[in-house]
């Protein structure tokens, strides 16, 4: 990381989603008419939710390219491609589709439907991301769980300490559905900008501990993942007075 992590409080979750909905098309537009096919990666929950929502309302006035746009995930559920538990279906729904993004631009990760079991799938998206990818993301979007978890990186799993894959299977997940896929901290800080959506008052401890580190004694990322990953360039936190009542 090149600088320390900005923290930006906004009233409530709705003008969060809203704010990073305009940043996020912003640097998208940017990034394009710096002559730049943005790659973007996007996260689940409900604040991400929110954001896809106010990406598709917003997305008519801005000057983005969705056809220039290609779009990853950090982490996914490994269940059936059509399961509400999906990431990417409630992306698809609220945005994706709405604004055209060319379905060889979406990158998925592999469902039940697509590899036999976690493994198989992490490693196809292994290969996907190392053929497709840009080398880093332009801007990679993540939650954090109320234990600290980002991605499907979770406090004390084994996975935390893989550093030389790109994506790992995850089996005994403690936050349901068991079995996921998820990019390791070796992937997710292969980002220009990394931006953590967070909202509600159930994380407001979870954000004081990943701020609670000092250059000489950082947050353990086994302890609280979410300290393990920052941007190249910058690492934001939206968060909602809620979550940040605590720091």
């Amino acid at each position: 990381m090149t600088s320390s992590p900005r923290i930006e409080v906004h009233p409530d979750a709705a003008d969060l989603a809203t704010a990073v909905a305009g940043e996020l098309l912003s640097r998208l537009a940017d990034a394009q008419d710096a002559g730049r096919v943005p790659h973007l990666g996007l996260t689940g929950g409900s604040i991400a939710e929110a954001v896809h929502r106010e990406i598709a309302r917003l997305s008519p006035g801005s000057e983005v390219d969705w056809s220039r746009v290609v779009v990853w995930w950090g982490d996914e559920r490994f269940v059936a491609p059509d399961s509400p538990d999906r990431n990417a279906v409630d992306a698809r729904a609220a945005f994706l589709d709405v604004l055209g993004v060319p379905a060889e631009h979406v990158h998925e990760m592999p469902s039940t439907q697509d590899a036999p079991d976690v493994d198989a799938a992490a490693a196809a998206y292994s290969a996907e991301l190392r053929e497709h990818g840009a080398g880093q993301f332009e801007v990679l979007m993540l939650g954090m769980g109320p234990d600290g978890h980002v991605a499907s990186l979770f406090p004390g799993h084994p996975a935390i300490d893989i550093a030389d894959q790109v994506a790992v299977g995850v089996t005994g997940s403690p936050k349901p559905p068991p079995e996921r896929v998820t990019l390791t901290f070796a992937a997710l800080n292969r980002s220009a900008s990394v931006w953590f959506l967070v909202s509600g008052e159930g994380k407001a401890a979870a954000v004081a501990r990943a701020h609670s580190g000092t250059a000489d004694a950082p947050v353990d990322p086994h302890l609280v993942p979410a300290a393990g990953v920052s941007g190249l360039e910058e690492t934001i936190w939206f968060l909602d007075r809620e979550s940040a009542s605590a720091i």
